[in-house]
């Protein structure tokens, strides 16, 4: 019996997989515990359609990423922290503190996670931060972190 999956079962197929499976496993098993549904015409086309929307979805970031990987050569980041009389920041620039700047100053909705520093900022000056967008495409942040007035 063919049986499209509603969850991942270990040993059996992921979530949205289409496979062969015993008739008694699936009418015992899979199907009464909301498992895995029968692969019926309108489920296998229902399975299609969100094949499609996901793809679509997946270019659609893919087409963010790489318009976000050639703005963000071009922009620079400013980013407001405190310092001490020595100059040092209390603290350091967090990926975080970048991405709300970018999305304040840019209206560029970047998460935190997909900026990587190689160490801190921790002192006033300009800076070169590395983003992986996603979807193979990489980008360089140009940030200025000066004195918060």
């Amino acid at each position: 019996m063919k049986v499209i999956f509603n969850t991942d079962v270990k040993g059996q197929g992921k979530k949205g997989e289409m496979k062969e499976v015993s008739i008694g496993y699936a009418r015992n098993y899979l199907i009464p515990r909301g498992l895995a549904a029968e692969a019926t015409p309108d489920h296998i086309n229902a399975l299609k359609l969100k094949e499609k929307a996901k793809a679509a979805q997946m270019a659609k970031e893919k087409a963010q990423a790489e318009e976000y990987g050639k703005k963000l050569g071009a922009v620079q980041v400013i980013v407001r922290a405190k310092a001490g009389n020595s100059g040092k920041l209390f603290g350091a620039v967090t990926s975080e503190a970048i991405s709300k700047a970018l999305k304040e100053q840019f209206d560029m909705d970047i998460e935190k996670n997909k900026i990587v520093q190689s160490e801190p900022i921790k002192a006033f000056g300009s800076y070169t931060v590395k983003a992986k967008l996603g979807y193979e495409v990489n980008g360089n942040i140009n940030v200025l972190v000066v004195e918060e007035q």
